[in-house]
C-alpha cells in the first residue's frame, strides 16, 4: 500500500549517490537499473538518472547519482556524498581488496565528513566471484559491528541482471523505512521513543480500555493501517505465533501490549521494517517518530500582545488525566506517576528546563493538580505547538482550535482598563543578589535559602494564586538576569507578552534601589517607544535586614515622580510575603493603573497635548472665518437685492 507524501514527511524523492573504487561497477551498476539490460559501452561517470515512482511500491522516484573516485573529482564526490538521502559503496566480487577499501576508507571517510545517512553495501560483478571465496554474511558480519550505519548487504550481476533492482529498492527503503530510530542494532530491541510510540496506538486501538486487543480491534487496527481485514485464521496464527515466544504476549482479552510491541520487534528483525513504519505514520508520525508538523499547525491569527490559553475542555481533561494517572490517591503525581503519564511521549516535556521544577512539589517530588495546571499553562504561554503535541500524545482527541483560545491584546486591556486573562505574565527585573530567584522560588512553595546562587539564565515559576474576590489565577514569573536585560530590551516586541514586570532590590543596600530604578526607567522608556506599556511594581526585598538610609524617603519621591505604588516590603526568610502574588495578579488586571511615566514620556504627552489644542484653536479659527465669510456674502446678496 502506498502512502502519501505527507505520511513520508514531505519527502517527494529519494537521492542516492553510489561511491565506490574505480572500476568496481558502478556505472554498469546505474546504468543496468534503469535500462533493464547490461550497458556494452559504459562513460566514466553517468549522468543523473532516474527510476520513476511506479518502479517501486512505495511510489516515490529515486534519482541515482554517480561518481569518480578520481582524485580531481574529489570536491564533486564530496558534495555528492553531503547531499544523499542514502550511499550505495560499492565493491568488486571478483577483487576483495576493494571490499578490504570500504572498511579502511570508505566508510571512515563518510564519517569523518559528518554524513549521516544509510549506507548500502553493493558487490558487484557476482558473476566472477569466485566459489572458495568466503560467503557475504561471513565477510560483512564483522564490518556491520564495527559500522552501525549499514544499512543492508547485497551482492549482484549487471550482467546476468541478478538482483540489479534490489540494489536501490533497498536504498530506498533505508531512507523511507529507516531501522535506526526504531531498533538498537547493539541490544536487538525497540527503541525507547518507538515503543512509546507504538504504546500510544495500543491504546488508541484498545476501545473498550481493557489492557488487550480484541480480534474486532485487531480486525479494526488491520483495516485503518492497511486498507484490508484480518481472516479469523491469520488472528489465529498472529496470537499463536506471539503465546509461543511470550505467553504473556496473549491473554483471555486479546493481544496485550507486551504481545503488540513484540510483533513489531519481529518484524523489524525479519527485516520487514515497512510495517511498522505504515503503522507509524498512519498514527501521525514522522522520521523522528514525533507527530507531524502538519499535525500540529496552529491557525491562530495573534498580535505580539496576545498568547494563547487552554480552554475549560483541555483543562477539564486534563484534570481527569491527573486523577487517573494518580494511582496512590494521594492528590499528587509522583515522578513514576508522571513518567507513566508521559510513557505515550517521545519524552517526558518536563524533564528540563525551563519546566523543571517550575512548579510546586511536595516534599517526595509530587506534582501537586495546580502543579500539574501550571505547568500546562507555562508550555502553553512558552511552546503552544508543544502543548498541543503532548496533549495528544496523553490521549487528547479534539483540535487545537478546542484546546486554546487567544486572549484579548494587552493593548485593549488597557483601553478597557481591566484583563479577563487566567494566566498573567509577569518579568522579574533586578540587580545581582536583590533576591529575584527566592521571590520565584517562594512562588512555588520552595523553602528559603541562605546562600541562593545568582541565576546566569531566564528562570521560570508558576503557580495558581487565590484571589482575595474570589477566583483563581495562574501566575507565571520570569526570571530576567541583569546582564540580559539589554539583549531583551534590543528587541521592540520584547514587552508585548508582559502582562506586569516586577523591580526588586535589597532594601538594605542603596546601590540596589538604584540599580532597580534605573532598570525600571529603561524598561518604562522602551514601553514607552515601542507602544507596549507594562504595569510596573517595585518589591523591596529583604525586609528582615535593616533598611539603607533615606530609603523611604527615596522610595516614596520616586513612587510619586513615576505614578506608581510605594515599594511592597516582603520578607522571604520570614514568611512575610505581604500577598505580593495576590498584588502582582491585581495590579496585571488593571493595567491603566501602574504603568509608570518617564520625563520623556511627559514630555511627549505634553507637546501632544499642545498639538491637539493646536488644531481645536485652528479648527475654531477657521469655522469662525467661514461663518464670518457666510454672513458677509448674506449681506452682500441683501445689498445687492435692496439696490
Amino acid at each position: 500500500m502506498a502512502l502519501s507524501k505527507a505520511e513520508f514527511g514531505g519527502r517527494s524523492s529519494v537521492r542516492v549517490v553510489v561511491a565506490g573504487d574505480l572500476n568496481t561497477g558502478k556505472s554498469s551498476l546505474i546504468v543496468s537499473a534503469a535500462t533493464e539490460t547490461f550497458p556494452e559501452n559504459v562513460p566514466a561517470v553517468v549522468p543523473p538518472t532516474r527510476l520513476p515512482a511506479d518502479y517501486y511500491p512505495d511510489r516515490v522516484p529515486v534519482t541515482i547519482i554517480d561518481t569518480s573516485s578520481r582524485e580531481e573529482h574529489r570536491v564533486s564526490l564530496v558534495s555528492e556524498c553531503q547531499k544523499a538521502d542514502a550511499i550505495v559503496l560499492t565493491y568488486a566480487c571478483d577483487r576483495p581488496s576493494t571490499l578490504e577499501r570500504l572498511k579502511t576508507y570508505w566508510l571512515p571517510e563518510l564519517r569523518r565528513l559528518d554524513v549521516k545517512v544509510p549506507v548500502i553495501v553493493v558487490g558487484c560483478k557476482l558473476d566472477l566471484r569466485e566459489d572458495h571465496q568466503l560467503s557475504l554474511e561471513q565477510v560483512m558480519a564483522p564490518i556491520m559491528q564495527q559500522f552501525r550505519e549499514i544499512e543492508t548487504c547485497i551482492e549482484c550481476s549487471a550482467l546476468k541482471q541478478i538482483q540489479v533492482p534490489e540494489v536501490f529498492y533497498y536504498a530506498q527503503k533505508a531512507v523511507l523505512h529507516p531501522t535506526a530510530p526504531l531498533f538498537d542494532q547493539e541490544t536487538q530491541s525497540l527503541k525507547p521513543r518507538c515503543v512509546r510510540a507504538l504504546k500510544r496506538i495500543f491504546i488508541l486501538c484498545d476501545h473498550d480500555r481493557d489492557g488487550a486487543l480484541s480480534d474486532a480491534e485487531l480486525n479494526d487496527f488491520q483495516v485503518r493501517c492497511f486498507n484490508a481485514p484480518l481472516q479469523p485464521s491469520e488472528i489465529v496464527g498472529v496470537k499463536k505465533v506471539v503465546q509461543e515466544k511470550m505467553p504473556e504476549g496473549v491473554n483471555e482479552h486479546g493481544l496485550t501490549l507486551t504481545g503488540f510491541l513484540f510483533l513489531h520487534a519481529l518484524f523489524i528483525e525479519r527485516g520487514r521494517l515497512e510495517t511498522t513504519w505504515t503503522v507509524l505514520r498512519k498514527f501521525g508520525y514522522d522520521n523522528n517518530i514525533k507527530l507531524r508538523d502538519d499535525l500540529l499547525s496552529l491557525k491562530f491569527k495573534r498580535a505580539p500582545d496576545q498568547s494563547l490559553e487552554l480552554t475549560d475542555v483541555a483543562v477539564e481533561f486534563l484534570k481527569r488525566i491527573f486523577y487517573l494517572f494518580d494511582a496512590d490517591n494521594d492528590g499528587s503525581l509522583r515522578p513514576a506517576e508522571l513518567d507513566d503519564l508521559f510513557s505515550t511521549a517521545p519524552e517526558s516535556p518536563w524533564a528540563v528546563g525551563p519546566y523543571k521544577d517550575a512548579a510546586e512539589k511536595n516534599v517526595l517530588g509530587g506534582l501537586s493538580l495546580e502543579g500539574f495546571l501550571s505547568e500546562w499553562a507555562l508550555m502553553t504561554v512558552l511552546d503552544p505547538v508543544s502543548s498541543l503535541a503532548n496533549l495528544i500524545y496523553i490521549g487528547y482527541t479534539g483540535d487545537a482550535a478546542s484546546a486554546f483560545h487567544v486572549t484579548r491584546r494587552r493593548r485593549s486591556d488597557r483601553k478597557r482598563q481591566h484583563s479577563m486573562r487566567n494566566v498573567y505574565r509577569c518579568f522579574v527585573f533586578g540587580p545581582r543578589n536583590a533576591g529575584k530567584s527566592t521571590l520565584l522560588n517562594s512562588l512555588t512553595g520552595r523553602p528559603f535559602a541562605e546562600n541562593n546562587m545568582p541565576a546566569t539564565q531566564q528562570l521560570f515559576s508558576a503557580n495558581v494564586v487565590d484571589m482575595p474576590e474570589g477566583g483563581k489565577k495562574t501566575l507565571i514569573m520570569q526570571e530576567i538576569p541583569a546582564d540580559e536585560v539589554k539583549t531583551l530590551l534590543s528587541n521592540k516586541d520584547s514587552l508585548a507578552p508582559c502582562d506586569i514586570a516586577v523591580f526588586v532590590y535589597d532594601s538594605s543596600d542603596e546601590s540596589s534601589w538604584k540599580k532597580a530604578t534605573d532598570l525600571l526607567i529603561q524598561v518604562a522608556s522602551h514601553g514607552e517607544n515601542n507602544g507596549f506599556e507594562v504595569p510596573c511594581l517595585i518589591v523591596s526585598a529583604k525586609d528582615d535586614l535593616d533598611p539603607y538610609p533615606l530609603s523611604v524617603k527615596d522610595a516614596t519621591r520616586f513612587s510619586q515622580e513615576m505614578g506608581i505604588e510605594t515599594p511592597i516590603p516582603v520578607s522571604i526568610k520570614l514568611g512575610d510575603f505581604n500577598n505580593v502574588f495576590q498584588r502582582i495578579i491585581s495590579a496585571a488586571q488593571q493595567p491603566h493603573l501602574s504603568i509608570p511615566e518617564t520625563e520623556a514620556g511627559k514630555y511627549r504627552k505634553q507637546c501632544q497635548q499642545i498639538f491637539k489644542n493646536s488644531l481645536v484653536v485652528i479648527s475654531v479659527g477657521a469655522a469662525a472665518v467661514f461663518v464670518g465669510l457666510a454672513a458677509y456674502r448674506v449681506y452682500a446678496a441683501r445689498k445687492a437685492a435692496s439696490g
